[in-house]
């Protein structure tokens, strides 16, 4: 039987309405770190997609990296995320949280007192932070991570991930992409270490995969995925000699765990190279799970082609962000909402929760 777009599907234990992806999409509305009744209304609004991953979501105060995001890790947080997840389950739909640490790609005016920036080595990410505070900062030299250290961030993705469980997540996402703690462990230009961290392929994913199985012994493997962003050169990332080699060696490590999904980025889109056909099928062949595609998918066509070609679920992120009842929209042909690019990030409701459905635009025609 052919796949198609809109029609329900089976992952792990979960089913879903469709095979549209709400892709995670940082909106910066959760002041103090804490998820709020604004955030819940957001996300309920897209409940139609067949699942939504969060915004990305510290573990701990140390990767509270941007102004305004959420936290996973105080009990505020887990009841905040409670507002969302009923919010989004009311009305049938599936929700995943993505937990991400930002490692280096932070600056202490987003982050608490007794917060610090870590990463795998001493280097600074090139470029700026904004914050609420003092504006656009340079991108300060985080401390390197201690052996401590990182058992102490793979402890707090396990908790985040229990805590999650708390909130009446469906499951969890890990960010492993675009540039944050995990992808910093795996791209040499944020990796320098000479210990079992650092150097090889097998040294370089050594922390991702311990993130993996903490995570699979603290909530399963069926209900745990990862974002990958290979080619990504956000937040400073560069390309490097052994990049296909190595997500060919993670991908055959993760179907060995048996988790639920890889959801596999590519940022051509945005002036990212693009991801090579052949790495994406070394990936498809080596993982057999679940793969979802993400990355400038605007229109029906191209995904329902990329479905029908090698993904299983396809996620799309801006289009979501302005067409609340997106599924809707794309099933049937209905002009799509611009988004705002101004309030991508801003406080409050506007061009958050205030983009029309289709059927307002109707009525008020």
């Amino acid at each position: 039987m052919s796949k198609d777009l809109f029609s329900t599907v089976t992952i792990g234990n979960l089913t879903l309405q469709n095979r549209m992806v709400m892709a995670p999409m940082t909106r910066c509305r959760a002041i103090n770190n804490i998820p709020n009744d604004l955030m819940a209304t957001y996300y309920a609004q897209r409940a139609g997609a067949g699942l939504i991953i969060t915004e990305g979501t510290s573990p701990s105060a140390n990767g509270l990296g941007y102004p305004r995001i959420p936290g996973i890790f105080t009990q505020a947080q887990i009841e905040g995320w409670k507002l969302v997840t009923s919010a989004v389950h009311e009305k049938d739909g599936k929700i995943f949280l993505q937990i991400m640490h930002v490692g280096r790609v932070a600056h202490p005016d987003n982050m608490p007192e007794d917060a610090e920036m870590i990463a795998p080595s001493a280097i600074a990410a090139e470029g700026e932070m904004y914050t609420d505070e003092n504006g656009p900062q340079k991108h300060p030299t985080p401390r390197p991570m201690t052996k401590e250290d990182i058992k102490q961030a793979v402890e707090e993705y396990a908790q985040a991930a229990k805590n999650a469980i708390e909130a009446g997540f469906d499951g969890v996402e890990l960010h492993g992409a675009n540039g944050y703690l995990i992808d910093q462990f795996i791209n040499p230009s944020a990796n320098q270490r000479n210990d079992e961290y650092g150097g090889s392929i097998e040294n370089r994913s050594r922390f991702l995969l311990e993130v993996i199985d903490a995570t699979i012994a603290a909530i399963g493997n069926e209900k745990v995925g990862i974002r990958l962003s290979p080619y990504g050169v956000f937040n400073d990332m560069g390309i490097h000699d052994d990049l296909d080699e190595i997500y060919a060696y993670i991908a055959q490590a993760l179907n060995k765990r048996n988790i639920l999904y890889v959801h596999l980025v590519d940022h051509t889109s945005m002036g990212a190279p693009e991801v090579p056909k052949s790495v994406v099928k070394k990936i498809r062949e080596a993982f057999k799970g679940q793969l979802i595609l993400s990355g400038g998918y605007q229109e029906k066509e191209k995904a329902e082609e990329d479905i029908k070609d090698m993904a299983d679920l396809i996620a799309f992120g801006r289009p979501f962000l302005a067409n609340p009842d997106l599924v809707k929209r794309l099933k049937h042909d209905i002009d799509l909402n611009e988004p705002n690019q101004d309030t991508f990030y801003t406080p409050g409701k506007e061009g958050y929760t205030d983009y029309p459905h289709a059927d307002e635009v109707v009525s008020n025609s």
